[in-house]
């Protein structure tokens, strides 16, 4: 069985006991599931899926927090050819770790 759950903004397909990367969010500090409750579609791989208009009612996808942390450093460059113009700028992004323990219907 999967899933298409939205996450601020992005569509994201998963099954039961898939590791994914997640934007943070506020959490209580003893926290240690997030719950999913805007699920696009659920799916069978023998063909059988339910489909929301955007999104399902009742439908849920529970997943544990396995860490919070911050992803590779990428370089954003700005460069004009023979201007002398070049800026340079780094940005990590944080995220949640969280794996994937059910989806209900």
């Amino acid at each position: 069985m999967y899933a298409i759950i939205e996450d601020s903004g992005t569509q994201i397909k998963v099954a039961q006991g898939d590791v994914i990367k997640i934007d943070p969010r506020e959490l209580a500090e003893d926290a240690a599931t997030v719950t999913f409750d805007r699920v696009m579609m659920i799916g069978d791989p023998e063909g059988e899926a339910k489909i929301g208009a955007p999104h399902l009612k009742g439908a849920t996808v529970t997943a544990d927090i396995l860490e919070e942390g911050r992803g590779d450093k990428i370089m954003v460059v700005k460069f004009k050819r023979r201007k002398t113009y070049k800026r340079m700028n780094g940005h990590r992004q944080n995220y949640v770790k969280v794996q994937v323990t059910a989806i209900s219907a």
